[in-house]
């Protein structure tokens, strides 16, 4: 494939703030998000501004008329990343790969790829991805289903009776329900739901938190706003919060837990008892990142544009795989409907995805791994 004309712009992701889109050859297009919250070991997402960034891309004389072969021939950015900081670098790899592949991003990595990734679902939402008073940042469900779809409509099937339940229509930025209750009423009412739900559909659907601990952490205490019915207010010393942490995983059979101690804290992981205990900010999808807390953890979550460069993406979840690590492939907070995430899962067989359930940037992505599913299935 022969890159004829790259073009950079400005869109408005699902927050209403700027992001990058790069055009490839007039007809190719990728764009990248902004996560609300960036871990510390995240790369950063522009040299210096997304303007700059734009400027670089569209003044970059050499890419016209540069042929890309193969997945690996994507390497050749890598010597500009400085230039284009992190989002940058993926919406212009993005872009060529979907020239490359006609926008069969999926087949053309990987054409024996037979597996679905699981969708987890974020039914409820907190701080600070909305102005709502719920501590941590996601309740998540995880149906425990070989096919997608099957998936989807079980997270669909329960995210709707969870509104009616709370008996509201406030939704966070990724279009998670923003109630104002405090952390063990929710889960009360999502693992009730969730059970209900298991015997309806026949299968089990496993609950899971995502706490986002950067965002209780200051000052060396956990700063809780909406403790309990009892006491709202509430600072916890670090043990104090990880047992607090354990206590919900056992009264509510929590499967998993993301991020349950903030970045620093690699001892903490291994102190939380759930069955999966995953890293998003330990890590942020830094392969040298991975390698030093391997024994730490057993799950982690790939956000391709904290790193920016597919290559080390596909480095990275290599890596996870053969350390007996699950990768656990991401949308962040501010999306815009590009499906790349989509393709990636399944080309580089992920075993789950997170990509939400309600607004149509996350639905873009969902429809996609449908379409996908049934070209697997033809």
């Amino acid at each position: 494939m022969k890159i004829k004309k790259v073009i950079a712009r400005k869109i408005l992701n699902s927050m209403g703030n700027s992001t990058i889109e790069v055009v490839v050859n007039k007809k190719y297009t990728c764009s990248s998000p902004i996560g609300v919250t960036t871990g510390k070991f995240s790369q950063p997402l522009y040299s210096e501004d997304i303007d700059k960034s734009i400027e670089f891309i569209n003044n970059l004389k050499q890419l016209k008329g540069t042929r890309v072969n193969e997945f690996e021939d994507l390497y050749y950015l890598e010597s500009i990343k400085e230039d284009l900081g992190a989002n940058g670098l993926y919406a212009l790899q993005g872009a060529i790969l979907k020239a490359l592949s006609n926008n069969n991003v999926w087949n053309f990595l990987n054409s024996n790829a037979d597996k679905m990734p699981t969708p987890i679902g974020n039914c409820v939402g907190g701080r600070p991805h909305g102005k709502n008073n719920v501590d941590f940042q996601e309740f998540l469900i995880i149906p425990r289903i070989k096919d997608f779809s099957d998936g989807i409509f079980a997270n669909e099937y329960i995210y709707k009776r969870i509104g009616k339940e709370f008996n509201i229509k406030d939704k966070n930025y990724v279009g998670a329900w923003a109630p104002n209750l405090n952390t063990n009423s929710i889960l009360d009412i999502l693992t009730r739901t969730s059970e209900l739900a298991s015997n309806d559909l026949g299968f089990n659907i496993d609950v899971g938190l995502d706490l986002n601990a950067n965002s209780l952490f200051k000052n060396d205490l956990y700063t809780y706003k909406n403790f309990s019915s009892i006491r709202k207010e509430r600072k916890l010393k670090r043990d104090e919060h990880i047992e607090f942490i354990n206590s919900l995983i056992e009264d509510y059979n929590l499967k998993y837990v993301e991020d349950p101690v903030e970045e620093n804290d690699e001892e903490g992981y291994k102190r939380i008892k759930s069955k999966l205990v995953c890293s998003d900010n330990l890590t942020c999808t830094n392969l040298e990142r991975l390698k030093k807390l391997k024994d730490k953890i057993n799950v982690v979550l790939i956000k391709p544009n904290q790193i920016g460069s597919l290559n080390l993406v596909k480095d990275f979840i290599d890596y996870a795989k053969e350390n007996n690590i699950i990768p656990i492939m991401s949308h962040r907070a501010g999306e815009t409907k590009d499906d790349l995430i989509s393709h990636l899962a399944v080309a580089w067989e992920v075993p789950f995805i997170k990509c939400g359930i309600s607004g149509k940037e996350r639905l873009a992505k969902i429809n996609s791994l449908k379409k996908i599913e049934q070209e697997i299935n033809e």
